[in-house]
């Protein structure tokens, strides 16, 4: 698992696979993650998600279907993606994106399991 206190490799290249709904994040240590529009969406680091503390983070539902249309760099640490349901305020830093890649399984089961605790669904 990844920590704040280790040195994230940096990004090689960030390419969009619109049609599979992906973001390829590959990395300097050769590791390369396919993460899904939907995850990157939910867990969008932007305060409109994640709130000011871990008890006001929201769940969001039906965005299954999510896609990214945009992605513009932010110096040499970040991108900012745009998805189709227009939400663009999240600032993905390369060491979350690291994250989330480490731990997509753990996340996405989170994820699924507090929506269906909350009665919401993926579907629109």
């Amino acid at each position: 698992m990844y920590s704040e206190g280790n040195e994230t490799p940096a990004v090689t290249e960030l390419r969009i696979r619109k049609e599979e709904k992906l973001l390829v994040v590959s990395f300097a240590n050769g590791e390369s993650f396919e993460l899904p529009a939907e995850l990157l969406r939910v867990e969008s680091p932007s305060a409109e998600v994640q709130g000011h503390s871990p008890a006001e983070k929201k769940i969001i539902p039906g965005r299954r279907h999510v896609g990214i249309i945009g992605a513009e760099p932010v110096g040499n640490y970040a991108v900012k993606l745009t998805f189709d349901d227009l939400h663009d305020s999240g600032i993905y830093t390369w060491s979350y994106l690291y994250e989330l890649g480490e731990n997509m399984n753990e996340v996405w089961d989170n994820y699924v399991t507090n929506l269906e605790a909350a009665g919401l669904s993926r579907d629109p």
